[in-house]
């Protein structure tokens, strides 16, 4: 594992058991540019990032999430970009890691947030992995999960 971890960037895990990434992730991106910050979306697998653009497009009914993927021009203007690479093409303040894609270096991020399926046993493995790699690095470490509501609520 070649995960970096700056000790001013907040590492947030998302451990999703009662929602899905398609329902999670646009919701956190649309807080993301709520605040005022661009979102870099890295997965390892290009299927996943076709499907979350799609899911972009169509998560709300009276509204989509403005985004662009990497490689179809125009990067640095996307308020959110997806992509399977380790640059950071859209000056983005938020990086979302999903499918146990590469962390990479941090210090250029003000928050990552590692998004994983907590009932798949391979991704559970692999986020406690990751944690005890980050912690023993000295990351600014968060664990949030769903609670019984589905309200995230911070948990480590």
């Amino acid at each position: 594992m070649s995960d970096a971890a700056a000790g001013g960037t907040e590492i947030w895990f998302y451990h999703l058991e009662r929602s899905s990434l398609s329902e999670v992730l646009p919701e956190l991106l649309d807080k993301t540019l709520q605040r005022g910050w661009r979102a870099l979306v890295r997965a390892g697998d290009g299927a996943l990032l076709r499907d979350m653009s799609d899911r972009l497009w169509t998560a709300r009914p009276d509204s989509f999430l403005a985004h662009g993927r990497d490689g179809e021009g125009d990067e640095a203007r996307q308020p959110i970009l997806l992509t399977t690479n380790a640059e950071n093409r859209n000056g983005a303040q938020a990086l979302f890691i999903l499918d146990q894609a590469e962390l990479g270096a941090t210090e250029d991020f003000a928050r990552c947030f590692i998004l994983f399926d907590g009932r798949d046993d391979a991704a559970l493995t692999a986020a406690r992995e990751r944690w005890r790699v980050l912690k023993q690095a000295g990351a600014n470490l968060a664990y949030w999960k769903q609670s019984p509501e589905g309200r995230w609520e911070k948990a480590g």
